[in-house]
């Protein structure tokens, strides 16, 4: 259940938020604007390459790093395959996950290595594996970590992760509680801008997507903006991310997404509510969501489905899960909108719909902004329904 009294005490927020979540989402537009200048430093801006790659490929641990690849892939569009490398499985002895390049990646191909821990061996196995081939390795990782001494030297460009302002220095590795440092730094919502935003910044030198200086200094402001609506000093009424947490307190969240990015970021959500808020949640695009989640309007999840017995037993049996339909939209209405449908569906069946359009800007400051505002709802849920576990 929701405590909805949490969501507007500010001080009872900071109390339950042991692991950081809350300063973690409204650093985002800190961690955007450090980890420019340490791909700056890495010499990212001087890179003159000969030509954009045939592909790119990303391997790395965590929502993330998943979320790192899921979005360059939208922002690049056509310009080139993005491939997810996933684990091809797991090492008996350390128990520590294993990847490896397709057979065809080669000397014309990008790997990108993004990770929070940057411990993995894995990684830096996959990394040897891709110098021998030839293949141009780009590495984000705490700067400390042995995958930064792995890329060193003439297997690729590392770059360090940006960490949290006033957080733990980047040398961390030598820290008493690394373990528990680690967790953290992994389930902070900052944590996909400080390794997203290099990335970002190469991918622009190399003409794939167009993120120069300047954008993701917009980028930045977009994110201090949003901070601003959705903390936790703002009320619930007054603030998107309270609004759209309280809306999906018990029940199953179906994320209908409209637009390239908001894809990803449909995607991304889902896989934060269960990872922070331990809530199911199901993501699509339209117009494909509408027969793929409609028959769960229908089903046993439906608004009107079990009708209230008035002999049930309210105390010892847990409430139903109710679907509730998400609509994120990066494009502003009209035009071959599936919209429309989505909410005449959804509304026929006597679901809830609950919207979340950004602002005008260009695709990276309405892609940021979605991020921001899921992100903090999800933090929200987590806190104000069961509190964050210490790691």
């Amino acid at each position: 259940m929701l405590d909805e009294n949490l969501l507007d005490a500010p001080d009872d927020l900071a109390l339950a938020d042991r692991r950081g979540l809350l300063r973690g989402a409204a650093e985002a537009g800190a961690r955007v604007r450090t980890a420019a200048r340490h791909a700056a430093d890495a010499g990212v801006a001087d890179l003159r390459p000969e030509g954009r790659p045939r592909a790119v490929l990303v391997a790395g641990p965590g929502t993330a790093a998943t979320g790192v690849a899921d979005l360059i892939g939208a922002l690049a569009g056509a310009s080139a395959p993005v491939v997810r490398l996933r684990p091809t499985g797991v090492a008996p002895a350390a128990g520590a996950l294993r990847w490896a390049l397709p057979g065809w990646a080669g000397s014309v191909d990008l790997l990108l290595l993004p990770t929070t821990d940057g411990s993995e061996p894995g990684l830096a196995l996959l990394a040897e594996q891709a110098y021998r081939r030839g293949v141009t390795v780009v590495a984000v990782a705490p700067r400390s970590s042995p995958l930064a001494e792995a890329i060193s030297g003439s297997h690729g460009l590392f770059v360090p992760m940006a960490v949290a302002p006033n957080g733990t220095p980047d040398e961390y590795a030598e820290h008493d509680a690394y373990e528990e440092y680690a967790a953290n730094v992994a389930a902070s919502p900052g944590a996909l801008w400080a390794l997203l935003t290099p990335l970002l910044a190469l991918l622009d030198r190399v003409g794939l997507l167009e993120a120069p200086p300047e954008v993701l200094e917009k980028v930045a402001d977009r994110l201090d903006r949003t901070a601003e609506r959705c903390g936790p000093a703002v009320a619930t009424y007054g603030n998107p991310a309270k609004t759209l947490a309280a809306e999906l307190a018990d029940s199953l969240s179906l994320i209908w997404t409209e637009g390239s990015a908001a894809g990803p970021v449909g995607r991304r959500f889902a896989a934060v509510l269960a990872e922070l808020a331990g809530l199911p949640a199901l993501a699509a695009e339209l117009p494909e969501a509408l027969p793929a989640h409609g028959v769960l309007l229908a089903g046993d999840y439906a608004a009107g489905a079990d009708p209230d017995d008035f002999f049930r037993d309210r105390v010892d049996e847990p409430q139903a899960l109710r679907a509730r339909v998400v609509l994120l939209r990066d494009r502003p209405a009209g035009g071959l909108s599936a919209a429309p449908a989505a909410r005449e569906l959804a509304l026929g069946h006597e679901t809830a719909v609950s919207e979340l359009e950004p602002e005008e800007g260009d695709d990276l400051e309405t892609l940021a902004e979605l991020l921001a505002v899921t992100d903090f709802a999800a933090v929200y849920l987590a806190l104000a329904t069961r509190g964050t576990p210490a790691p």
